[in-house]
């Protein structure tokens, strides 16, 4: 357990610090281009490769060579392992390789259906989104191959350079904001190939690390391999159950090209807020679950695996319920605070606020996913997320056409919110059906407490509200520091409403 607690650690570390870059960097690009036409415009050609990062590379691929690549590193023998690792490295990267350039050179047929909105109203915003996703889109097999290098050193325990490398994502894209900008007549180019620059960095990054380790081996195409056969079977139902949130989230951004200019943007803001306790807690949690759960799984020690789980549920509440309450309340301060200067305007932190209002309600549910799926693809089940995910993009696409035109970009993040409840909760009956998860009676106080806490928390924050006329009265400087002692002081009370409620460091242990 101490391993366990210490690995998420370190990678919810370096996931921070990502998180506080990126936050960076999104300041930078709502200064540059704000939330208008070339915002939008940009924001689509970047969620295009982006979304098949999540889907091909973090999504399917990594949740389906992690068990497979377990098995043989805790069964077989080292030279067994590496030349698994070597035919799926040169599968994978040849396949990679002709999908970027099917993408490069078809950049209009995929954003006619990425930007739907765009190609039938605005022939201008197409083109231009088009030729940035010439771009973006080799990303996406850079990435790929990322993905796969992080796989294996997470396998070996190993999660500080894997948690590291999405700072390169933020440093590159701000280099190119800073430096790169005046070199081009349109800004958004040089953001553009910020993550291009950021995809050759990532790669190189693992590779004197995978040299230390002895992982750095030759390229080899084996499609008809077997072992990697078994991980692309394992991989096609991933690639959808695993990504059902990023699905949802790329139907809102397809239906959110024909509102009102900005509401792309508006959705991009908030659910880049949203990504700070998810990305940090949530996802960090899951990251260090699944390796840990497919030794316990390849070992068949299913107390272990049942106990894991249950410490992963703990752990992200821990976070997720106060997380929420927070930017609930606190979401157009947010958005005035990190993002209202330059081209974003008080009319930009109203939207987005907003939409990131209604993307809150849904973020313990999103949390909750993250750690469930671990719990299908630990054991090399992929097909009952796919038919729980079925079920849960179909409710997203219903409540999307349903809520849009009354409400607008909100609408859609009500949408996303609702139906990762429908998935979560989906997720959780199945596996406690089939014994793979008991809540234990010490998790079920934990959670008792934690909402108790909770609301507590949102009383305090209710009796010490400002009015959103003095957020916009108050200097930059006065702002960021109200934000930062008003985050700070609910974080201190809610720890001490938890340590009064009898919380002890013995809670955080693995329950047996």
């Amino acid at each position: 357990m101490a391993n366990l607690l210490k690995s998420s650690t370190i990678v919810s570390f370096w996931t921070m610090m990502s998180r506080f870059l990126g936050l960076a960097r999104d300041v930078v690009l709502a200064h540059i281009i704000g939330a208008e036409g070339r915002s939008d415009v940009f924001l689509v050609a970047q969620k295009i490769p982006n979304f098949l990062r999540r889907l091909f590379a973090e999504g399917a691929f990594a949740t389906a060579f992690v068990p497979v690549f377990s098995e043989y590193y805790e069964k077989r023998s080292k030279t067994e392992t590496l030349q698994l690792l070597s035919k799926v490295s040169g599968t994978l990267g040849g396949f990679l390789f002709i999908v970027t350039i099917i993408g490069v050179l078809g950049s209009q047929g995929l954003m006619a259906i990425f930007g739907f909105g765009f190609y039938v109203n605005d022939p201008d915003k197409f083109y231009h989104a088009s030729e940035l996703l010439k771009i973006t889109f080799p990303y996406i097999f850079f990435i790929s191959l990322v993905a796969m290098y992080s796989a294996v050193l997470n396998t070996l325990n190993k999660f500080a350079i894997p948690a590291f490398a999405p700072i390169l994502l933020n440093v590159s894209i701000i280099g190119m904001a800073i430096w790169g900008v005046p070199y081009f007549s349109d800004s958004t180019y040089a953001l553009a190939w910020g993550i291009f620059i950021a995809g050759v960095l990532q790669l190189l990054l693992f590779i004197p690390y995978l040299w230390k380790y002895g992982y750095l081996v030759k390229p080899q195409w084996a499609w008809k391999d077997s072992a990697v056969r078994r991980i692309m079977k394992l991989m096609l139902p991933v690639i959808f159950g695993a990504s059902v949130s990023q699905i949802n989230l790329l139907i809102d951004t397809q239906i959110a090209t024909l509102l009102d200019e900005g509401s792309i943007s508006w959705l991009y803001y908030s659910d880049r807020m949203l990504e700070f306790p998810l990305g940090i807690f949530g996802i960090a949690i899951a990251t260090v679950l699944l390796p840990t759960l497919s030794k316990y799984f390849a070992k068949e020690d299913m107390q272990h695996f049942s106990g894991t789980l249950d410490w992963g549920l703990r752990m992200v509440l821990m976070i997720g319920i106060p997380a929420a309450i927070g930017l609930l309340w606190l979401a157009e301060p947010i958005m005035i605070t990190v993002f209202q200067h330059g081209a974003f305007d008080a009319h930009d932190s109203f939207k987005a606020g907003q939409s990131l209002q209604a993307y809150s309600l849904g973020l313990i549910a999103f949390m909750m996913v993250k750690v469930f799926l671990t719990g299908f693809y630990s054991r090399q089940d992929p097909k009952t997320p796919v038919k729980i995910g079925i079920i849960s993009v179909v409710s997203n696409i219903v409540l999307n056409l349903a809520l849009f035109k009354p409400f607008g970009h909100v609408g859609l993040a009500v949408a996303t919110s609702i139906s990762a409840f429908i998935n979560a909760i989906l997720l959780y009956r199945y596996l406690h059906k089939h014994d793979h998860l008991q809540i234990s009676k010490s998790t079920a106080i934990w959670i008792l407490k934690l909402v108790i806490a909770s609301g507590l928390l949102l009383a305090g924050l209710w009796y010490f509200d400002f009015s959103i006329d003095q957020w916009q009265a108050w200097t930059r400087i006065e702002a960021i520091g109200m934000i930062v002692a008003t985050i700070g002081a609910t974080i201190a009370a809610y720890g001490l409403l938890l340590v009064l409620m009898g919380v002890r460091p013995k809670d955080f242990r693995l329950a047996r």
